[in-house]
């Protein structure tokens, strides 16, 4: 299934953490809290201005970003889950 964000939305798939801690101590799945991290995988064509101007967004496909715990609204798609945002939801571009 495609999906196209509208507007200022980005389509994001969380990227999970490692299962075990530094000292090797496995973490079940009750107690792992939600990434915060995560890979865009489409954007939106951006906002309109009160010129009716388009804003473009800064985040692009394949960025890498920082968002907060309950930012975003979850669905599944092929039995996988992700968020759709808005990019002012997004914290920040993790740079390479």
């Amino acid at each position: 299934m495609k999906i196209r964000p509208l507007n200022d939305r980005v389509l994001v798939v969380r990227i999970e953490e490692g299962e075990r801690t530094a000292g090797g101590i496995i973490i079940p799945d009750t107690a792992k809290e939600k990434p915060q991290e995560g890979k865009v995988l489409a954007v939106g064509p951006g906002k309109w201005d009160e010129n009716a101007k388009r804003i473009l967004l800064e985040v692009k496909k394949d960025d890498r970003i920082l968002f907060d715990k309950y930012a975003g609204n979850q669905i599944k798609i092929d039995g996988v889950e992700h968020l759709i945002m808005r990019e002012d939801d997004i914290l920040g571009i993790i740079e390479k």
